[in-house]
């Protein structure tokens, strides 16, 4: 569980940080009506991040001993790695796939469709997705998610990821982060094939789950340290129901897997209602300078 820092609304911790991140003390930083928090990416870190504070409190010099390790910052790439692992190996795979293609596109359709396919000539002729799974083909629940068709769809799809991903990851764990992005790649590609669509791809019906957790998430509880701009969910919706109609095509955005996209947000708005059931609150009166929660 990360660790949360909390300090007064009135508080100037400027300096503070400056010297949590001098130091490689990667930090997430949120602020509400209640005082500014100060989320730790690192566990081990909170007894150098406690010395600091307790320098910062005296007004001396904010140095470590010199028996710290120091940690990569999060800004680094070290630091990604460290603090999110899954979300990196995720889009690591997602531009490996991209990559593989590049260099033989059918190979790499016929092995990570819904369903197996043959592209012969310009005629597509696909199995299903039963016949997949009686062949033990389990992999073809999740695998269309890593296919992206164009550079931009790619870069779109991945950008949201890691902002989105890397905060659950960070403030909920890697496991947590693990089930969000696997049932929602099995929710969106089922949903998306039982329109009957065989051949599509993608990474944004895992995003739109990402996006329904972590807004209902940070609305319901507000202190989870999730960041999440009101704007951005009205962006999120808009871009949903636009890819909806016939305006998507006139811009030349061609065919969307809108059944995934519609299937991933309704997704994500559940595990964040369950989810922020069982968020661990509070109990007691909190110090006058900062609170530790474990």
């Amino acid at each position: 569980m990360p660790q949360a820092l909390r300090f007064p609304l009135d508080a100037d911790i400027d300096g503070l940080r400056h010297a949590l991140w001098k130091h490689r003390i990667g930090h997430h930083y949120s602020r509400d009506q209640s005082g500014q928090v100060l989320w730790l990416i690192e566990d081990v870190q909170l007894d150098q991040a406690r010395e600091l504070i307790d320098k910062w409190h005296q007004g001396v010099a904010m140095t470590l001993d010199a028996h710290h390790e120091p940690v990569a910052r999060a800004g680094s790439v070290m630091g990604a790695l460290r603090s999110a692992p899954v979300t990196t190996l995720v889009i690591v795979m997602c531009v490996a796939v991209f990559a593989w293609q590049g260099i033989d596109n059918i190979q790499a359709l016929t092995a990570l469709a819904i369903a197996p396919i043959a592209i012969e000539g310009q005629q597509l002729y696909a199995s299903t997705l039963g016949y997949a799974l009686s062949q033990a083909e389990i992999w073809r629940l999740f695998s269309p998610a890593f296919l992206h068709f164009s550079l931009m769809h790619l870069v779109f799809n991945l950008l949201w990821l890691w902002y989105f991903g890397r905060q659950v990851e960070v403030l909920q764990g890697r496991w947590r982060l693990l089930a969000l992005l696997i049932s929602g790649m099995l929710v969106s590609n089922l949903a998306q094939y039982a329109t009957g669509t065989v051949l599509f791809g993608g990474m944004s019906g895992v995003v739109y789950a990402l996006v329904g957790f972590v807004w209902l998430y940070s609305r319901l509880v507000p202190d989870s340290g999730f960041q999440f701009p009101a704007m951005l969910m009205v962006f999120m919706v808009g871009w949903l129901v636009l890819c909806m109609t016939p305006a998507a095509g006139w811009l030349g955005f061609g065919n969307v897997a809108n059944e995934a996209h519609l299937g991933g947000l309704l997704l994500g708005l559940a595990a964040g209602l369950l989810g922020s059931r069982f968020h661990p609150h509070q109990t007691g009166p909190r110090h006058k300078h900062r609170d530790i929660d474990g």
